[in-house]
């Protein structure tokens, strides 16, 4: 008679556990990232009355089943559901964030990192980005020098830092020019077409160089000419100004244009104010050079490289740390036969240690260039002499001043404008076609991929983040720029996670351990979504269902605790 009461006991227990996983889910149906939870049950324990027994042959009687007694119910499990994902709800705001995946968002409060779907994020006076429920900062990947992520041990993502308000400045290192020249343009006929192209300093500050068109005598060829130089101010840098006063402002700078045949050797030189670089270049240690200027592999000395073989050439340059034979050919003075040797170029040449230093190569000095174009197709022959196929040519300024440091240096530029002679100007966009006696040729600072255009100092204008959760600030100056990377952490049994409360998660035994790293939330083809938050994943009528097979079961439950304290009344009543 006791063992269905405790039954009945066992049984309200765990349907009240149950109405409390039931009443949790319902509570947290409008919280944001919430993972419904469900409960299990199990047998809780049997009294064997009568163990089994087997088929006997001797006496030809069969088994007996096992005669037992179960004693009730208990809580076998309760679940959290981390697979299914709440419903999305549109914020606006652009630091609400929804992952899409299996994902956590890493946060820490200062004791460790948690995980949580609570992309309900805010920026606090600090520039750190942080949930807005209890202030834990969100964690990610930095930027490096170079503007990489660094996929290294999360820590908090401070995006609005005073290094990130602002864009760094950047001197232009290409331009392009494109249009057309009409020969029967008046401008062009006349005084000039006039072409400017507006460019930066490393220091950010505008300048204006102005270019001048005109017909030549000869048919399909046109001069272009650097008139001047101005500053934001429209005064000329590279001429005396006479102010108002009387008084005389010197020129600051002296600026040319040549054109890719410029870094010519020129021994000694026969024009004034060339432009003078020193370079110095180091032998791969792999090379031996030898008296003649060949180069003899360390490892293999049947192996030769002859810069006077045209096969070679390339490679020869290479183990002198050059791009190409074309750039560094023009270290190599040839003599009466015509051939190049390394070691009558001027300068120092340390055999020992594989060092050449040449003290200088230069461009020519100029303001001119002539333009060559096809009279049939009316495409760019060429820069500076008929069909030599040179499309660009240089814009090169240097400062009066004998060793001032140049805002115009190259080596502020990135990539491969490092070292340049000046600012690549590409013309092969220009024709010289009828346009009803109008051109439009014009420049712009960058290359046709808008590459090298340089700017000015900008201010933050805004942030977004992207969906691989790369977070970027955009500046009015044009520019955007990488501030840092969200990062997920992914566990083998999600489900395994502990609940913390205040939507936060952490890791157990049984979830897995965080690496401290965490991954891209691409990984698996996840993604990062903005002004977006994910609900609760609560299904309320299955809640409501549940609440009624709960109620019953509950219900049930205690009419067994009724009907056994009934038949225990009717055997006391057996005394009377």
């Amino acid at each position: 008679m006791m063992r269905s009461l405790f039954a009945g006991v066992a049984g309200l227990k765990t349907h009240q556990i149950k109405m409390d996983v039931i009443g949790n889910n319902i509570a947290n149906v409008n919280t944001v990232g919430y993972k419904s939870q469900s409960i299990n049950f199990a047998e809780l324990m049997y009294q064997t009355t009568q163990s089994a027994s087997g088929p006997n042959a001797d006496t030809g009687r069969a088994g007996v089943n096992a005669k037992q007694i179960g004693l009730g119910t208990v809580s076998a499990a309760i679940t959290t559901n981390m697979s299914a994902q709440g419903s999305s709800q549109n914020t606006g705001n652009a630091f609400d964030l929804r992952i899409s995946g299996d994902a956590f968002f890493i946060v820490n409060g200062g004791s460790g990192n948690l995980f949580t779907r609570d992309g309900s994020f805010y920026v606090d006076a600090a520039g750190n980005l942080a949930m807005s429920s209890n202030g834990y900062n969100v964690m990610g990947w930095q930027v490096d020098a170079n503007g990489d992520i660094v996929q290294d041990n999360v820590s908090k993502l401070q995006i609005l830092k005073a290094e990130n308000m602002t864009s760094e400045p950047q001197v232009t290192s290409r331009a392009n020019m494109t249009g057309i020249i009409d020969k029967m343009d008046p401008q062009v006929m006349g005084d000039g077409k006039v072409i400017n192209l507006q460019i930066y300093d490393n220091l950010g500050y505008s300048y204006t160089a102005r270019f001048l068109v005109q017909s030549t005598d000869d048919e399909g060829m046109y001069t272009i000419t650097l008139d001047d130089l101005r500053d934001a101010n429209n005064d000329s840098v590279i001429k005396d100004t006479t102010k108002k006063d009387g008084t005389v402002v010197k020129a600051k700078y002296d600026a040319n244009i040549f054109t890719g045949t410029a870094f010519e050797r020129k021994d000694p030189p026969t024009y004034t104010n060339p432009v003078a670089r020193a370079k110095t270049y180091t032998l791969s240690d792999r090379w031996k050079l030898n008296a003649d200027g060949t180069l003899t592999n360390k490892a293999d000395s049947s192996v030769t490289l002859d810069p006077n073989k045209a096969e070679d050439q390339d490679k020869y340059a290479e183990a002198w740390g050059a791009d190409s034979w074309e750039t560094f050919s023009h270290l190599y003075k040839a003599d009466d036969a015509g051939n190049k040797n390394p070691i009558t170029i001027p300068g120092s040449l340390d055999i020992d240690t594989g060092t050449l230093k040449v003290d200088g190569y230069f461009a020519q000095d100029g303001k001119v260039l002539t333009l060559s174009y096809d009279q049939i197709s009316g495409a760019l022959q060429g820069i500076d002499a008929l069909k030599n196929d040179l499309k660009n040519f240089f814009l090169n300024i240097e400062p009066l001043t004998e060793g001032a440091d140049n805002p115009f240096s190259m080596n502020s530029a990135q990539g491969e404008d490092q070292g340049k002679p000046g600012i690549a100007v590409y013309m092969d966009q220009t024709t010289n076609v009828n346009n009803e006696k109008k051109s439009t040729i014009g420049a712009l600072s960058g290359d046709a991929d808008g590459f090298g255009t340089g700017w000015a100092v900008g201010t933050m204008t805004g942030v977004s983040i992207q969906g691989d959760g790369k977070i970027y600030g955009a500046y009015d100056n044009g520019q955007t720029k990488l501030l840092g990377q969200i990062a997920v952490a992914k566990f083998a049994n999600a489900t395994g996670l502990e609940k913390m409360g205040e939507n936060l998660y952490a890791a157990t035994l049984n979830s897995g351990q965080f690496d401290g790293v965490g991954v891209d939330v691409t990984a698996d083809g996840g993604k990062v979504s903005t002004g977006i938050l994910e609900m609760s994943n609560v299904d309320l009528s299955t809640e409501f269902t549940e609440l009624i097979t709960t109620q019953r079961g509950f219900q049930a439950n205690s009419r067994i605790i009724t009907v056994s304290d009934t038949l225990l009344e009717e055997l006391v009543n057996l005394k009377r």
